[in-house]
């Protein structure tokens, strides 16, 4: 059957009431993360990780999904109304926006953030459907020697993209590996690292180990913060919605970051934020009025939200295709995958194919209901910003600690008499090192990684060693793998030369402003 055959499959499975309010609420839910400073679609993920335990594996992806793509819409109305990005990818949006909020404009950088994440999001849509099937054609290739040079750039993309040093990147990334070893080895069938505590044989829960470093540790760290201070933020003036200059110059700075941000993001070590500094500075080139960028210049909005979101959909591409997570959000939602027992890549295509193409093509469905909410229910979204941070942190734990109870909290453990949950130990645990991460510069999704893709690279590892009788020169055989071992090093070099490129034409923008 065609792409087109199989996407209209997928829209009637997603047009099914249950999935359509599974992603009513993954939209909902990640408009407002994305509007609240300091909270990210992937803590909000991995909250729910435990929660959705037990329900239907479609409908939870979808919200997953939704969350994703709501999240990067709502990233924008706290970088312009409150000049506080929430995530990298919103810096950009940030620097000129605020710009436009201040001088009374701030409803028309709304607007072209909004459509343009739409009209982004739709294309980038349809354009995950019918590139990763070729992908998918290509991955089925695959044999043990394969997987585990694309293991080998999975480990180098998430230490290269995360965090702004490569080294801090491998650390972490090494953290997950250790824990990965934990419990029981499926070849000998030896306990390893397990301490002799039963709890431990099993391995360590991904679920626990998201939750713990996502939402405990980012609570700790706001917390420990004494630093903070109140931010201002700046009231929608004026009609919300954009003139026809407005739309004579944000038309094409829409396509441009589609354009720029798809690609980006579906490569190893891209990302929105890398997607979102390039397309600022092709903005910057083509502009019929470079002298308002770094003064409110509408191109610098309506471009790099146009790239973040069609980065989102990039995304999508390696995880569902190859297995491959290369931001914060695409790790936690491998994690979700695992968790209903689904392993992404190119035979999730074929034994789950019904569940891929009600995913791709229920983010359609969620772009339409995202413009319906963003637009006319602005002023809720500006209100949430006045929810007081112990609040908002003190209820992030609250429902951190009993969805872990709820998935996995029997009281296996006997301490002095007092019968204790040993995963609530572990999410206590697991939330002090994801705070101490954060604490010396740390990325915290390398861990994640590192946990759910260390023993799969292990086994692949151990069945090509097997077939070539221990000869280690079966790694570097194939010409695919040579390939992916090539992309591996090109994952550090080329974000690292986009960044540099991008961000130093940014900062030379802002000392412009301060002269």
């Amino acid at each position: 059957m065609d792409t087109f055959g199989l996407l209209a499959q997928g829209l009637v499975a997603a047009m099914q009431w249950q999935n359509l309010l599974y992603a009513l609420i993954g939209v909902t839910l990640g408009t407002a993360v994305g509007v609240l400073p300091g909270i990210g679609p992937a803590l909000t993920v991995a909250l729910l990780l435990p929660v959705t335990y037990k329900l239907d594996p479609a409908g939870s992806l979808i919200m997953f999904a939704g969350i994703y793509y709501g999240g990067m819409y709502g990233g924008s109305t706290t970088s312009i109304l409150l000049n506080t990005p929430g995530e990298s990818a919103s810096i950009v949006t940030a620097l000129e926006g605020n710009k436009m909020a201040r001088k009374g404009r701030g409803g028309p950088a709304l607007a072209t953030a909004a459509i343009g994440s739409f009209v982004a999001g739709l294309i980038a849509t349809l354009a995950l459907a019918f590139v990763a099937p070729w992908v998918v054609k290509f991955a089925l290739a695959f044999g043990p020697a394969e997987y585990f040079a694309l293991m080998v750039l999975a480990f180098i993309t998430v230490s290269a993209a995360f965090g702004d040093s490569a080294l801090r990147g491998l650390t972490a990334l090494f953290i997950g590996l250790g824990l990965g070893i934990i419990g029981i080895d499926l070849q000998t069938g030896q306990a390893r690292m397990s301490f002799a505590i039963p709890d431990l044989l099993d391995g360590i829960e991904v679920t626990t180990l998201a939750v713990a470093l996502f939402a405990i540790g980012e609570t700790l760290k706001m917390a420990a913060d004494r630093n903070q201070v109140k931010d201002e933020v700046l009231s929608v003036k004026g009609s919300v919605w954009m003139t026809k200059e407005d739309w004579k110059r944000s038309w094409l700075p829409w396509l441009r970051g589609t354009a720029v941000g798809f690609p980006i993001g579906a490569m190893p070590a891209g990302g929105a934020d890398v997607a979102s500094f390039l397309s600022y500075s092709t903005e910057k080139t083509f502009a019929k009025k470079p002298e308002e960028f770094g003064h409110g210049a509408i191109e610098g909005v309506a471009g790099p939200e146009a790239a973040n979101n069609a980065s989102a959909a990039g995304t999508l591409v390696p995880l569902l295709t190859l297995g491959l997570p290369t931001t914060a959000t695409a790790a936690i939602m491998l994690a979700g995958f695992q968790q209903f027992g689904l392993q992404p890549g190119p035979l999730l295509f074929v034994n789950n194919a019904s569940l891929v193409w009600a995913l791709i093509a229920s983010l359609l469905v969620a772009n339409f209901m995202l413009i319906v909410l963003n637009l006319p229910l602005i002023g809720l979204w500006v209100k949430l910003l006045t929810i007081p941070k112990p609040w908002l942190y003190g209820g992030i734990l609250v429902f951190a600690t009993l969805g872990t109870l709820g998935a996995n909290g029997a009281m296996s453990g006997n301490l002095f008499g007092v019968r204790f949950s040993f995963e609530l130990m572990l999410l206590l645990a697991f939330g002090i090192l994801g705070y101490l991460l954060r604490r010396f510069g740390y990325p915290i999704a390398p861990v994640v990684v590192g946990l759910i893709l260390g023993p799969m690279a292990e086994q692949q590892l151990r069945r090509a060693l097997a077939i070539s009788q221990g000869d280690p020169l079966v790694l570097f055989q194939s010409p695919i793998a040579i390939t992916l071992y090539v992309l591996a090093a090109a994952a550090v070099l080329v974000p690292l030369w986009f960044r540099l490129r991008g961000k130093g034409q940014v900062l030379g923008q802002l000392a412009s402003d301060e002269d």
